[in-house]
């Protein structure tokens, strides 16, 4: 079940209130997360920005499962997720919600193909006929079908990451997260994946949660930013209006630095 926000009639997919986190190093907690507020709805595509260390990654490994929060919740499809324990985070992570991360995590001695029709049999028990028929149509969409059979070895890293995406997609999930999924690859890759990424947003409407630098790709391709700094969303807002005209001073100072950095790399 979606739910619905009674004010707005917003379908809401994704909800998360006030989720804080900490880390201990050297014995002292180091506040990473403090008191996020984040909704997102059906179909819509925020992108997450801010400098490294903002908290970005950590929002996304809560949403994901992949950690405990020390306090607030996450509500995905009207459900309450944010006091499971690990089997039931785990769980939700497997039929709900599609990872793709930094670093491509694709199985070694596995063809491209297999690697995305094998945890549809082992993990959501598909048969291995609609397994493969459904990996096949999403290679074809992530423009990898003469590489179905290919080791991850003999793809490039834009390769890799592309079929980590189909990967991510094949069980249908309700949110797509990606957590800065082009960082891994040579600046020349780039473009491979967030052009992949660019269609899959447009064309399918995929609800998506997109941590990035990508300045740009963000305003084409995001319905709405949210800028964190320092464990905390300082602005958001339609992205073109945020990343064009931010309101926050350091919104503007993070985005006037992209820009140096951008122009700079143009240069080179």
């Amino acid at each position: 079940m979606i739910c619905c926000d009674a004010t707005t009639s917003i379908m809401l997919v994704l909800s998360v209130r006030q989720l804080t986190k900490s880390y201990r190093s050297g014995g002292e907690p180091i506040s990473v997360l403090r008191g996020v507020d984040l909704d997102v709805s059906a179909g819509e595509r925020v992108a997450l920005t801010g400098e490294s260390g903002s908290g970005k990654s950590t929002l996304l490994h809560l949403i994901a499962g992949l950690d405990a929060s020390d306090g607030g919740d996450i509500v995905l499809d009207g459900a309450s997720i944010g006091a499971l324990d690990d089997a039931g985070r785990a769980a939700v992570r497997r039929e709900r919600l599609g990872l793709v991360f930094q670093q491509f995590n694709l199985f070694g001695h596995l063809t491209a193909k297999e690697n995305i029709a094998g945890p549809l049999r082992w993990v959501h028990g598909l048969g291995r006929f609609e397994a493969e028929r459904r990996a096949a149509e999403l290679l074809d969409r992530v423009g990898l079908s003469h590489r179905a059979d290919a080791l991850p070895r003999h793809l490039s890293g834009g390769q890799q990451q592309r079929v980590a995406i189909a990967r991510a997609l094949a069980p249908n999930p309700s949110v797509l997260l990606l957590d800065e999924p082009t960082s891994a690859l040579d600046p020349e890759l780039v473009n491979e994946v967030l052009e992949v990424i660019r269609r899959l947003a447009i064309d399918d409407g995929l609800t998506m949660i997109i941590s990035t630098h990508q300045v740009r790709f963000a305003d084409e391709v995001a319905d709405r930013v949210a800028f964190l700094n320092g464990g905390v969303i300082l602005e958001q807002g339609p992205a073109h209006e945020v990343l064009s005209s931010p309101r926050h001073p350091l919104t503007a100072r993070f985005l006037s630095v992209m820009d140096a950095e951008r122009s700079k790399d143009a240069v080179a």
